[in-house]
């Protein structure tokens, strides 16, 4: 006996294309909001810009955020957030040597973060925080407070096993830090302004740091 449905059946049971859409709008204008703060900078983005860019009139766009604010909030949600969260799980799930988590620690966040379009968005926070203390506010309780803690957790668990010098925590944060974050600006600032054979590539700036990194929290032999 054939197990087809009905047509009428089969069009109960998928939503029509109009309705599919109406649930993908807010990750499409998540997305165009993304691509335009990274292009223009938040106080120069407008929101019938972002509602141009996914298709949509700039009344539907408010029917799903109240403000442009409330938009970049959920970029932020949506796009850092998770992957915070997904690595601190493997974090959680993998017991291996302080120097494995610190190598991968700092290669997943290039991978995830510094090599990726959301690296504008740092640029973003450090050119425009003074204007908009409330966003970056938001910015660092969401993000780099969740970023240092998770760093911090590996270090102190490192030191705990011996298997790293004692290190304040919060001072390796910055220390390690700050250069990937200054990587991902100059990449998205500067970089094409120069020939190709002349830059430092991510991944020779990535394995240099590690090393040095490494170097600098190991252990004495």
């Amino acid at each position: 006996m054939s197990a087809t449905l009905p047509r009428a059946a089969h069009n109960r049971t998928r939503a029509p294309r109009w309705e599919r859409r109406k649930e993908s709008r807010p990750a499409e204008l998540i997305a165009a909001a993304l691509e335009l703060f990274v292009e223009h900078g938040f106080a120069a983005t407008r929101l019938d810009e972002i509602a141009a860019r996914a298709g949509v009139s700039k009344g539907t766009l408010y029917l799903y955020f109240e403000s442009k604010e409330d938009l970049f909030k959920a970029v932020i949600r949506e796009n850092l957030v998770p992957l915070l969260a997904d690595f601190q799980h493997s974090l959680e799930a993998i017991d291996e040597p302080a120097t494995d988590s610190l190598a991968r620690f700092l290669r997943t966040w290039w991978d995830c973060f510094g090599a990726t379009r959301l690296a504008g968005i740092a640029k973003l926070i450090l050119s425009e925080a003074a204007h908009f203390p409330d966003l970056a506010r938001f910015f660092h309780d969401e993000v780099i407070a969740r970023n240092d803690a998770l760093l911090a957790s590996i270090v102190q668990r490192g030191v705990a096993r011996g298997e790293l010098r004692p290190i304040d925590p919060r001072a390796a944060c910055q220390f390690w830090l700050a250069p990937l974050v200054l990587k991902a600006i100059w990449s998205n600032s500067f970089d094409a302004l120069y020939p190709p054979q002349t830059r430092l590539s991510p991944a020779q700036f990535l394995d240099a740091h590690i090393e040095f990194v490494l170097a600098s929290a190991r252990t004495a032999p």
